[in-house]
């Protein structure tokens, strides 16, 4: 049966190991691949194996403090020392997995976008960039035709004003005639002051109506 000393002797010497084994696996977050490589899977394999040894030499460390009934203290600050590293080098080890892990799913991740991507471009595109090529003409057409089509909006707008304008002169006549019989009629001024009011409102409607197309024409350039 190993003695006290064998025992922490072989814990110190298997505390050393993970301790080095634990910074091989954790150099392979800098370069993971997309699965595990042959020489992450033999390191995993031996960290487990490590702590597995850890534990029985503990146990053995346990046993021979136990049997001792004058055990002294230092032997069992030893004893819990090495069982409190054995617990921070497991932590250490689950962290450094999910790590690897993580950045795996995240590598895996952005070579399936990429992936999908260069398989999109391959399906859509033609010899020689035409599609391309073909995509900007497109867009340059419908730009074109809505151009066109407010040009054409704002000419029929321009009419429609100058229309206006001539009907107002046309009116402006009318009622300088009608003011003049008017005058030598009774009660006729008070029907035009109505008819008066009237059209002043449907000026103001129509002059809104006007305002707002042009707007609307003017964000559709």
């Amino acid at each position: 049966m190993a003695t006290f000393a064998q025992a922490r002797s072989q814990a110190r010497a298997l505390e050393t190991k993970t301790e080095s084994l634990l910074s091989d696996l954790s150099s392979f977050v800098q370069s993971v691949s997309s699965s595990a490589t042959a020489e992450e899977v033999k390191t995993n394999k031996e960290i487990e194996d490590t702590l597995a040894s850890r534990e029985e030499v503990i146990a053995t460390l346990t046993r021979a403090v136990d049997s001792d009934a004058h055990a002294p203290a230092t032997k069992l600050h030893q004893l819990q020392r090495h069982k409190e590293v054995l617990q921070e080098h497991k932590a250490e080890f689950r962290r450094i997995k999910a790590s690897l892990q993580q950045e795996r799913n995240r590598t895996n991740l952005l070579t399936s976008v990429r992936s999908d991507i260069d398989s999109y471009r391959a399906r859509s595109s033609t010899p020689g960039g035409q599609n391309e090529a073909e995509y900007m003409l497109n867009e340059r057409s419908r730009i074109d035709n809505s151009h066109n089509l407010a040009d054409t909006l704002l000419s029929q707008a321009y009419e429609t004003r100058d229309d206006f304008v001539r009907q107002r002169a046309s009116l402006a006549n009318i009622q300088r005639r009608v003011f003049s019989t008017a005058s030598h009629i009774p009660g006729l001024n008070t029907v035009i002051s109505k008819i008066n009011t009237r059209k002043k409102r449907d000026s103001v409607i129509l002059a809104l109506l006007i305002a707002a197309c042009i707007l609307f024409l003017f964000f559709m350039r």
